[in-house]
């Protein structure tokens, strides 16, 4: 198993957006420290809480500042982006990576953002839109020297190059034949996780219950047999909120009364409630709905206590989604309470995960191989 960071990023609606970027640099420096395999910088427009409409301005600036982790952007959302703009946006970002970055992408999933750039996602168009995107991106990174694509959003080729060759399609990314391809999932059914199966990108589980999130695997794998590929557990990244400290009531402390809790008890909560998705943090779905909390979250659905306790959860997780790749783990705002983070991050790293690297899921999974025989 290995480590990697996410942060969407979050900050409180009156952090000032330059204080929230610093601190959000300062924790890829500190991840890269301690050695978090790689990390994840989030999008999007409409939401305070989530304030960094340009995850790629992170990522470059990170990039610069640390030395060994791969860094991505978790995801760009395509449906706002026009796809040969972003295509040499990510070719390049790759470039000054030398190999470092993981292109991360999305088909976003604010009712208000899909407002902001007149998005139908209550009919789906938004998954539709990220799969021609991802059509056009994939050919223009392509040797198809006469590729052109014309789709029900963007039509796009490949300029016919000028006599002297001086104008011409020529931004593509170092590593080849493209960066690792990143979609995240919520629903079981989710179409994005279903793609990462049809063509062999990382899935990345968003931080729902265990229960649920296992669903995620079979989307994947449908994919993954539809297209005549065999799913490997080991790129499945699985994110949760992990607080460490050296007593369970130092760490329920800082994950209840921290960053984490002020989080998930102003804007993530109320969120959940309004889409009726708090089943999806349920461990048990006989729990009543006003007894999801933030303290109920940090007992039943985080991964907070002591290094050892932490352990046995991570063990107890691993086996009741039967195995994935990375844990990722999920960042916030923890500038009053620095240090504490800090140190959480670190005991991961240093007392938690030498004891959990171990655990390494089959690289096949069983229906699959009968599936494809």
């Amino acid at each position: 198993m290995e480590l990697g960071y996410f942060i969407m990023p979050s900050h409180p609606p009156e952090r000032s957006l330059f204080d929230g970027h610093e601190f959000d640099l300062k924790q890829l420096r500190w991840a890269d420290e301690f050695g978090y395999m790689e990390a994840w910088v989030g999008e999007h427009h409409t939401c305070p809480w989530e304030p960094n409409p340009s995850p790629d301005l992170l990522v470059a600036q990170a990039l610069r500042e640390t030395c060994r982790m791969k860094i991505g952007t978790g995801g760009f959302l395509l449906p706002y982006h026009h796809p040969a703009e972003l295509a040499n946006r990510a070719a390049f970002l790759d470039h000054i990576s030398q190999g470092r970055y993981l292109f991360g992408i999305a088909s976003g999933g604010l009712p208000s953002d899909w407002s902001m750039f007149n998005v139908d996602g209550m009919k789906g168009e938004h998954r539709v839109m990220l799969e021609e995107s991802l059509n056009i991106i994939m050919g223009l990174w392509g040797d198809d020297e006469n590729f052109e694509y014309k789709g029900k959003y963007w039509t796009v080729r490949k300029p016919t190059p000028n006599e002297e060759g001086t104008l011409r399609s020529h931004l593509k990314p170092l590593q080849k034949p493209y960066p690792p391809i990143s979609l995240s999932g919520l629903s079981v059914k989710s179409d994005t996780l279903k793609l990462c199966g049809e063509r062999g990108f990382i899935p990345m589980s968003l931080n729902l219950n265990t229960g649920y999130v296992r669903g995620h695997w079979n989307t994947v794998m449908e994919g993954a047999a539809a297209a005549g590929r065999v799913a490997d557990r080991n790129l499945w990244r699985v994110s949760r909120e992990i607080c460490v400290a050296e007593t369970e009531a130092a760490a329920m402390k800082l994950a209840v009364h921290g960053g984490l809790g002020r989080l998930w008890n102003e804007h993530l909560l109320p969120l959940f409630r309004a889409f009726k998705f708090l089943d999806f943090l349920k461990h048990d779905a006989a729990v009543p709905d006003s007894d999801v909390t933030v303290e109920y979250l940090a007992r039943h659905n985080w991964l907070v206590g002591t290094p050892d306790q932490v352990v046995d959860k991570i063990g107890t997780m691993f086996d009741d989604l039967g195995g994935f790749g990375v844990l990722i783990s999920l960042g916030t705002d923890y500038i009053d309470h620095a240090d504490a983070w800090r140190e959480s991050m670190g005991m991961l790293t240093r007392e938690v995960m030498p004891k959990v690297r171990h655990l390494t899921p089959a690289a096949e999974a069983p229906a699959l191989r009968r599936a494809a025989g």
